[in-house]
């Protein structure tokens, strides 16, 4: 009997920490989330709601109605404080109405005495609905705002050609280190490790010298070449983890079949190491997407700007239309988001099971 109520109060326990823990997950996901739902919203916000001093989550629009002859009685109810109206006049015989009062007025407004708006003291609120102003996505993301075809252009080239050459490079230097043996492979593998403690500002001037020399300014091969030559230490590790995890009988039973080095490495190793290598590319799509320093170091030219680039340019110019400037960056993140929820599977595969083995 105490042995089933201990089993209990145990599983009791196991729930409660349970429910703990993704209250608490749930509540750090949601923090994490408020600024990039706050930029989502202002960019659907019109301007008039932007400098509120009431911090508003969801977009409005000003609510346009049209002038008739009728219900005069609107504007005769000003003096018991009922209603207080404030007109802008638009285009088409419309107005947009700012209400003052304790009631909301109706939507259908009378003609507009000439002195009305002397009556009025104080705006306490505007009258307005609920929507978004989808138009501010078309107005930022087009010339001359912002060459977003063209900027997406040459992002797109740096990334994948830097996607490509350190999913190659790394996975084969990984491919050495964990599945060949030879001289000094230790000490080797150690130097590779310690190339991840040097900060990238000791080498920045040195590699943009030798880059200058060669004629490579103001082009997209500093970006895309050194990505050939396994300049990182962190994928070099995190692919080498996950192959040592994979039987080396495997690459015995290939070579009784004749097979080569070279054809062990991508008929047996990659095929394997699938959610290492989509993690490694994953993480090197994200980098490069959004990299700003090198760009910013290497490209003179407005035409070969990548997109984190002319992000920065588009803000110095549209300081003030900030609705603009969070539509232009809910577009240029929005391609990281459908890239992690669609191979998000084989990155927590990749980083766990890389983490464990070896």
């Amino acid at each position: 009997m105490r042995a089933g109520e201990l089993a209990r109060s145990r599983r009791r326990q196991e729930a409660i920490a349970r429910a703990v823990a993704y209250v608490i997950l749930v509540a750090g996901a949601a923090a994490i989330m408020v600024p990039f739902v706050w930029m989502v919203s202002t960019s659907l916000k019109d301007k008039d709601q932007l400098f509120t001093r009431e911090l508003q989550w969801i977009p409005t629009l000003p609510v346009t109605v049209q002038v008739t002859d009728q219900e005069y009685n609107v504007y005769t109810s000003l003096s018991d404080g009922r209603y207080g109206l404030l007109l802008e006049r638009l285009p088409a015989g419309k107005m947009r109405i700012a209400w003052l009062g304790k009631e909301r007025p109706p939507e259908t407004l009378a003609r507009v005495p000439d002195d009305v708006e002397t009556v009025l003291e104080e705006q306490v609120a505007q009258y307005r609905r609920p929507g978004a102003r989808w138009s501010n996505y078309r107005e930022a993301l087009t010339p001359p705002n912002f060459r977003f075809l063209l900027y997406l252009r040459n992002t797109l080239i740096i990334t994948i050609a830097a996607l490509v050459g350190q999913v190659l490079s790394c996975s084969l230097v990984a491919f050495g280190f964990a599945r060949l043996r030879f001289p000094a492979r230790g000490p080797l593998f150690i130097m590779v490790l310690a190339t991840m403690m040097l900060p990238a500002q000791v080498t920045m001037v040195p590699l943009f010298k030798l880059f200058v020399t060669v004629g490579w300014y103001d082009t997209f091969l500093p970006l895309t070449v050194p990505a050939f030559f396994a300049t990182s230490g962190f994928f070099v590790f995190l692919l080498r983890q996950y192959f040592m995890g994979i039987p080396l009988e495997m690459d015995e039973a290939a070579r009784i079949d004749g097979a080569s080095s070279w054809q062990i490495y991508h008929r047996v190793v990659l095929p394997q190491a699938r959610a290492a290598v989509a993690t490694v590319a994953i993480f090197s799509f994200m980098a490069h997407w959004n990299d700003f320093l090198g760009p910013l170091i290497y490209l003179g030219s407005p035409e070969l700007r990548t997109l984190s680039l002319a992000l920065y340019a588009f803000q110095g110019e549209h300081s003030v239309d900030i609705q603009l400037l969070m539509a232009a960056a809910t577009v240029v993140m929005l391609p990281l988001l459908v890239l992690f929820a669609v191979a998000q599977r084989y990155f927590i595969q990749g980083v766990v099971i890389s983490g464990v083995k070896g």
